[in-house]
């Protein structure tokens, strides 16, 4: 897939998915937030990986870790030369959370389809009941990448009220940027443990880098988006939301467009943000402030700049 991405490679068309549906050398990986759902009906030929049961540590509340992802991929019949392809429901929010996790993991060849199982839906396209059966493999996984992954105490320590050459990016619904809400609506069960946002953080809701289709926007779109909030390619750049497969989302978003068109690469490559996911949690122990509510927002971004020490207005 082309279309000015920085990195085409990393996009895959349905029509792509249809058309390698029988290489042996992919695996189709189906992660919805509906764990549900796979069941009901699948791409053919596509395993599951639960974005809870599979991906998480069942006793400390972390990601596996490589001794577990190696028994992951070995019961998924991956190999570490495998393409693996991911989709999912929900604009591919656990599809690209499980891209991520794979990517930490030093997976070489890791594909989203653009547009997600709705896309393959609405195209009327073959969904499957049938398990598929493959031989384990031997997998062996790099030590964990954690360049990719932005922990708590460094948030705190160097994006707090986002110093200049950082950004700290709220990809949550602006209620919740706002303090209005502890979930997104139609989550009320899954309510953050406080209301706001971390000082400094730019209000960019995931939802609109894709379009209504679910694919991604355009590499110019994009750009704007980001820019147009002072997220610019020269900056070290962190992205949260509560869990993190809305930020997942985000981040690979970026990746596929890295706000530049495919032409200008080459002469920025070294400028490309480092942007990465916060951990799970980590908004239940940062500073968090609130919009007051007779302020626009815009206004309240321009006060927060100007206002570096402190937790800033609307604590």
């Amino acid at each position: 897939m082309s279309d000015g991405y920085a990195h085409p490679e990393v996009l895959v068309t349905t029509e792509w998915v249809a058309d390698h549906l029988n290489d042996p050398t992919v695996r189709i990986v189906e992660s919805d937030e509906d764990v549900l759902l796979y069941e009901t009906g699948h791409i053919p030929g596509a395993v599951t990986i639960d974005w809870h049961t599979d991906e998480q540590d069942q006793v400390r509340r972390d990601f596996i870790d490589k001794a577990g992802f190696e028994r992951l991929m070995a019961s998924r019949g991956i190999a570490n030369d495998t393409t693996v392809v991911f989709y999912g429901d929900k604009n591919n929010w656990y599809a690209a959370y499980t891209f991520w996790l794979f990517r930490m993991y030093g997976h070489k060849d890791c594909r989203i389809m653009n547009g997600g199982r709705a896309k393959w839906e609405a195209e009327g396209r073959p969904l499957v009941r049938d398990v598929p059966q493959s031989p384990p493999t031997s997998y062996t996984a790099q030590e964990p990448d954690l360049s990719i992954r932005a922990f708590r105490d460094e948030v705190l320590r160097e994006f707090v009220n986002a110093p200049d050459g950082k950004a700290l990016v709220d990809v949550r619904s602006p209620q919740e940027y706002r303090g209005e809400l502890l979930a997104m609506v139609g989550y009320e069960q899954e309510g953050a443990q406080r209301a706001g946002h971390i000082p400094g953080a730019r209000s960019i809701p995931w939802s609109k880098a894709v379009n209504a289709d679910g694919t991604f926007k355009s590499p110019e779109e994009l750009r704007a988006l980001y820019e147009g909030e002072g997220v610019t390619p020269d900056k070290r750049v962190v992205a949260y939301c509560r869990i993190g497969e809305r930020s997942s989302h985000t981040v690979d978003t970026t990746r596929s467009a890295e706000w530049l068109s495919r032409a200008a690469r080459d002469s920025a490559r070294a400028r490309v943000p480092q942007l990465r996911p916060l951990c799970s949690g980590g908004r239940r122990v940062l500073p968090i402030v609130r919009v007051p509510r007779d302020v626009s927002r815009v206004e309240y971004g321009h006060r927060q700049q100007g206002h570096r020490q402190g937790l800033g207005p609307g604590r």
